[in-house]
């Protein structure tokens, strides 16, 4: 498994070479804590939180969308951030500022 560190500026900077403004939003623990990657759609359609987990079958990193795959209003996407923060206060938070929806994941997003 990746540092947390690692994963996190990793993402910021591979949204930053495609053009894409991404910014880490809460620092964690360098070696532990999860990384989440909040997409700012934009005001007008909201925003997605994508989170690390681990494919059942393979053992390979994949993206889950913890709250549902429809944008939801900033106020939710923060409230569950802070619910998590609370039981891991190591956590990474990393938000991509993607208007135009060019954002793309270095790992397979999948839906359980």
């Amino acid at each position: 498994r990746l540092k947390a560190r690692i994963m996190g500026e990793a993402g910021r900077r591979q949204a930053s070479a495609r053009g894409i403004s991404a910014t880490v939003v809460r620092h964690g623990d360098d070696d532990a804590g999860q990384v989440f990657v909040v997409v700012n759609r934009g005001r007008d359609i909201g925003f997605v939180l994508l989170a690390p987990t681990r494919d059942y079958d393979s053992g390979k990193m994949v993206w889950r969308r913890p709250l549902g795959e429809h944008p939801l209003p900033e106020y939710e996407v923060d409230a569950h951030i802070e619910k998590e923060r609370r039981i891991d206060p190591d956590l990474w938070v990393l938000e991509i500022e993607d208007h135009k929806g060019e954002y793309e994941l270095d790992a397979p997003l999948v839906d359980f």
